[in-house]
């Protein structure tokens, strides 16, 4: 049974430029006078469905989704230039002025906490609360887990061989061995980068579908249909070349993730000390494990740590999407 709220369509939605040639899409529904939300989607590079605004009350709530960079409708698509975390906090309080709200709460998952967190921390004053889930913070020991030998690799063995080998026809000799035996996941990842941003068409598609095939293996505890990623629509291998190509740059060379930056507080005396909180995790979530929501949550005096212990990563994950819809429904009653 879903626990999702019907269907519904905006009753606004329009472009923000913001500069460097980025219009980004944004999109308002449910109720105008309503509490606002800004969601806050997972990627980089994923994009909003119509799914994400099933997420919250209608009734109660004033819903704000926006596409960010170079994913989604925003334009120009798969864009990595002038596309790193600060841009992205940076368009979030544009929309925020052009939307005319105060204080908004902040609804986001996996790379979208990575988001929230990043917004909270430089616009405090214009938070009201935060739903996380499936928490992501791009630190080095979470690149690591996904994109190093020995980390999730462990676990998902066949997904693993398969998102190497489609790289290492790329690479030398000597640095294809480092990738199989550990190396630095900034050799992986600068490695993807490199062919997504110069290679031919054919390699850059190949190289987009094998990072999001391996994302895919660790996102759910509902194993996907294989044929149908074999048989993936130009509408999906669009989807996918956005997220390759912006996840891969950010993560190889933005300035504040990764040992190059910090984003989860160091003490519960920091910017998260008077803002309200829900974190939803699933226990068995291979993409961003529970560590970094348990960190988070040992420096966040307001925040509530909710485990669906039969759930995985993807927002798809019945129990975990149950989960979530309640914890929006409860912020409701916090001022």
């Amino acid at each position: 049974m879903s626990h999702l709220y019907p269907p519904l369509l905006p009753h606004r939605s329009g472009y923000l430029a913001v500069g460097h040639g980025h219009e980004v899409y944004w999109e308002e529904c449910g109720n105008p006078m309503g509490r606002p939300v800004v969601f806050l989607h997972g990627g980089p590079g994923g994009g909003c469905s119509p799914t994400a605004r099933r997420l919250f009350d209608p009734r109660r709530y004033r819903i704000i989704l926006m596409d960010q960079r170079g994913c989604g409708r925003s334009t120009p698509h798969a864009e990595t230039a002038h596309n790193f975390l600060a841009d992205l906090v940076a368009d979030l309080e544009r929309l925020r002025l052009q939307m005319k709200v105060d204080k908004w709460l902040l609804c986001g998952g996996s790379w979208g906490c990575t988001l929230a967190l990043a917004y909270a921390k430089k616009f405090t004053q214009h938070v009201s609360g935060m739903v996380l889930r499936g928490v992501f913070a791009a630190q080095d020991h979470e690149l690591d887990w996904l994109y190093k030998a020995g980390g999730a690799s462990r676990i998902f063995r066949q997904a693993w061989q398969d998102y190497v080998s489609a790289i290492r026809v790329h690479m030398p000799i000597d640095a294809a061995h480092r990738l199989v035996g550990g190396g630095q996941n900034s050799e992986l990842l600068r490695a993807y980068d490199k062919v997504l941003q110069e290679g031919t068409q054919v390699q850059v598609l190949a190289m987009a579908r094998a990072w999001c095939t391996w994302e895919d293996a660790l996102s759910s505890v509902y194993p996907s249909d294989p044929a149908h990623a074999a048989q993936a629509s130009p509408e999906e291998d669009m989807q996918c070349l956005a997220m390759a190509k912006i996840s891969a740059h950010m993560f190889a060379h933005d300035p504040d993730l990764g040992s190059r930056g910090s984003i989860v507080p160091a003490s519960a005396d920091d910017f998260l000390k008077h803002i309200p909180g829900i974190i939803v995790q699933g226990q068995f979530d291979m993409v961003t494990p529970a560590e970094t929501a348990w960190q988070l949550a040992q420096v966040w005096p307001l925040v509530q740590l909710r485990v669906v212990h039969t759930a995985g990563h993807s927002s798809q994950d019945p129990e975990l999407q149950s989960a979530l819809v309640a914890a929006l429904d409860d912020m409701l009653t916090e001022v």
